[in-house]
């Protein structure tokens, strides 16, 4: 990719991911000649309508789905948004969801289940959790601070068998399993079949393609209700004039995403080893958070206990290295990571952590450079605390 700064090193991938350059040449065409509004009667309208839909049928085949089930979106937030608004009653959630699905949660009647120090739910937990008006159940398929891989399949069955007690009991009430994959992306499976999920969501601002992208795909299974009420595009659920230069440029960037998944995987995950290695020998005090195998490959999140986070991310971009402390919606708010409070980790831990999540734009030579500038400021930080 032609993105990256010879004088910065990104190691906050999990924030944001530049656009792919063959995704803006696919997209160019419906940003400028090609603008016609694919509702429009006429030929050329036609055409970007034909674009459109040829997006939507890619953005399903990458996910295993059919085109009729994907419902294109204004990204992943908007996505959960509609999940949750298609579904009454009561809803279950882990207590370290991304934002925008504990928001949904919290607006109705609902169970946060807890998770263990390395961010992983128990099935049984989620099985407790259920009740009988429970009809909507959201676990993200992997958590956006701390990478770790929820057992989805495990808790698909847990779901799998309400759905037939209810059934032989002769009871109506809809039960349906949601994920939230957006950080999944060619890093984790995201085929729906494999997953056993009802719906799921996907993010293209976190797989190199466009912002303000995203789909939620829904089994037949499931009645979507809207959030937006207009001109009844996507079928009623979604209305809105199409962005088909998003859809195009999501449909290019997914499909590359999963085809390269699992070299690039690999190579991620060298990296990702290596740096944590490099920072926990230099460091004993270190702690790392997250499972130590189930984790996204690209995901590296470590604390200095006794130190300050956001002073370190001040101190590494001066030496141009950009690194995250938690999710990016939230970094502005004078708040403990929500995550980091339900995995247990002690205030003084949790005050100094850095996620540092790695990308296309993450080589062996930055990613030794961003190592270096990470044990320079870390040592001169317990220095200076130090000599208090």
């Amino acid at each position: 990719m032609s993105h990256e700064q010879p004088d910065i090193v990104y190691l906050d991938h999990a924030a944001a991911t530049p656009l792919a350059d063959d995704v803006l040449e696919a997209m160019r065409p419906y940003l400028a000649d090609q603008f016609f509004n694919p509702s429009s009667p006429y030929l050329p309208a036609f055409r970007v309508r034909q674009a459109y839909e040829q997006a939507r049928a890619d953005l399903a085949h990458s996910i295993g789905a059919k085109p009729a089930e994907v419902v294109i979106t204004a990204g992943a937030t908007e996505s959960i948004n509609i999940a949750f608004a298609s579904t009454r009653g009561h809803t279950v959630a882990t207590a370290i969801e991304h934002a925008s699905v504990l928001a949904c949660a919290q607006a109705r009647d609902h169970t946060l289940v807890g998770v263990n120090g390395n961010g992983l739910v128990d099935p049984a937990d989620v099985a407790a959790a259920l009740r009988p008006d429970t009809q909507l159940v959201s676990i993200g398929l992997a958590n956006n601070e701390l990478g770790t891989i929820q057992p989805l399949r495990a808790i698909s069955a847990v779901v799998a068998q309400e759905k037939q007690r209810r059934l032989l009991a002769g009871d109506a009430t809809p039960l349906y399993l949601h994920t939230d994959a957006s950080q999944c992306a060619g890093l984790a499976d995201v085929n729906v079949s494999t997953l056993g999920v009802d719906l799921l969501t996907l993010n293209a601002a976190k797989a190199y393609g466009p912002k303000q992208v995203g789909l939620l795909w829904a089994s037949s299974r499931v009645r979507l209700a809207p959030v937006l009420f207009g001109g009844g595009q996507e079928r009623g659920v979604r209305s809105g004039t199409e962005n088909v230069a998003g859809a195009v440029g999501f449909a290019c960037a997914l499909q590359q995403a999963v085809a390269t998944r699992k070299d690039e995987a690999r190579r991620l995950a060298d990296l990702r080893d290596g740096l944590q290695r490099r920072l926990c020998q230099t460091f004993d005090q270190a702690v790392v958070s997250g499972h130590k195998r189930h984790r996204l490959p690209s995901y590296l999140h470590i604390s200095f206990p006794g130190l300050d986070a956001e002073r370190l991310v001040y101190l590494l971009e001066e030496r141009g290295v950009l690194v995250g402390t938690g999710a990016a919606c939230a970094a502005n708010k004078a708040t403990r990571s929500h995550v980091l409070e339900a995995i247990g980790l002690p205030d003084d831990v949790a005050d100094g952590s850095l996620r540092l999540t790695l990308g296309r734009l993450s080589t062996e030579e930055n990613t030794r450079r961003a190592a270096d500038a990470i044990i320079e400021v870390v040592q001169a930080e317990y220095d200076r605390v130090g000599a208090r």
